[in-house]
């Protein structure tokens, strides 16, 4: 095991991203950040170092435990990270289920005036 490890590698590594690329864009896009500052994907991590990272509208928050060699498997990923998430985040997932969606059939074509103004009716409060 390593001492230190880079940022977008451990991101890779621990399942929090697909791609190892998709990681590195994270970071250069300023969704990821190492103790409440944003990272370069070259950051190198520590043992303890807090990362977190926003995906939608939430602002998922995990502690560093350790360094994988290679991508590690779901059951191994607790080993490396501990996820240290608020609550009030998660209830915001909680939140999203209780959106209202509207569906129109397939093929239907564009929604008529008077369809419009019963879905303006429907979402505004």
């Amino acid at each position: 095991m390593n001492e230190t490890q880079r940022i977008d590698k451990w991101l890779w590594c621990v399942r929090l991203f697909k791609t190892r690329t998709q990681a590195a864009e994270a970071c250069t896009g300023g969704k990821v950040k190492l103790n409440d500052a944003t990272v370069k994907p070259s950051r190198e991590l520590k043992p303890g170092d807090v990362v977190s990272m926003k995906r939608g509208i939430i602002t998922w928050s995990y502690r560093v435990l350790a360094f994988p060699k290679n991508r590690v498997s779901a059951k191994e990923v607790a080993m490396y990270a501990e996820n240290i998430t608020p609550e009030t985040e998660k209830v915001k997932m909680d939140d999203l289920k209780y959106i209202p969606v509207i569906k129109r059939e397939k093929g239907s074509g564009r929604p008529t005036k008077k369809e419009r103004r019963d879905l303006g009716k429907f979402l505004t409060p």
